[in-house]
């Protein structure tokens, strides 16, 4: 068995305590949002091994079988098919929108064959997998995936009272779902500044009535917030 010497990712969303506590180690002050364990190459973990510490990656470019098992190497080649990592979220992180397998590798290829380098921060790419996840949750948390069914989504709309919605409130009902959901998130994407600000003071004002939605407002408000 290895021991190994693990990164940690420090995003702003990250809380400046948690991951510190858990290893047992001094915070500095700054975020420390995930701790990778695996062999990613953006932050591949490291083995000590006689001769010191040693890329995981690297290891298994050198010696895939005898680190990886055959059984593995002829499943998914000579990598390590799994990322695990060590949330500590302290406020909401960015959205996030993850690639298929097919996808994943031709993006890839394309911004290698570009130059684009992997740590730019305009890079799409950073890999060639797709990004299938699982999460455990070690404390309290709330996430959001995908996107409720359209009528759902038009009845909260409505309910913000904001005249600016109501002509997406009505594609969400009477357009095919894939391109009124496609429609209404982009122009939600490319909304201006005022109408945003409306939205979130709309936002503001049902999280602390009774209505219906109280709920769905208390977590939007919160997002709003951080």
């Amino acid at each position: 068995m290895d021991r190994l010497l693990n990164t940690i990712r420090p995003y702003a969303w990250g809380s400046t305590t948690a991951l510190p506590e858990l290893m047992g180690t001094a915070s500095d002050g700054t975020p420390q949002a995930e701790l990778w364990m695996g062999a990613h190459p953006a932050a591949p973990s490291r083995l000590l091994r006689a001769s010191g510490p040693e890329p995981l990656d690297a290891l298994i470019r050198a010696r895939p079988a005898a680190e990886l098992g055959a059984a593995t190497l002829r499943r998914f080649g000579p990598r390590l098919p799994f990322l695990l990592k060590l949330l500590a979220v302290e406020s909401p992180l960015s959205l996030q929108v993850h690639p298929d397998l097919a996808q994943a590798a031709v993006g890839h290829r394309i911004e290698n064959s570009q130059g684009v380098p992997l740590d730019a921060p305009h890079r799409n790419y950073r890999d060639d997998n797709h990004k299938p996840e699982m999460i455990v949750a070690l404390g309290s948390f709330e996430g959001l995936c995908g996107f409720r069914p359209p009528a759902h989504c038009a009845d909260l709309l409505e309910a913000l009272r904001l005249p600016e919605l109501a002509a997406h409130a009505g594609a969400l009902r009477k357009e095919p779902e894939e391109p009124a959901l496609r429609a209404v998130f982009s122009a939600f994407l490319a909304a201006p500044g005022a109408l945003v600000d409306a939205v979130a003071a709309s936002v503001a004002r049902e999280a602390e009535g009774a209505g219906r939605h109280r709920s769905v407002w208390e977590a939007y408000d919160g997002i709003a917030r951080a």
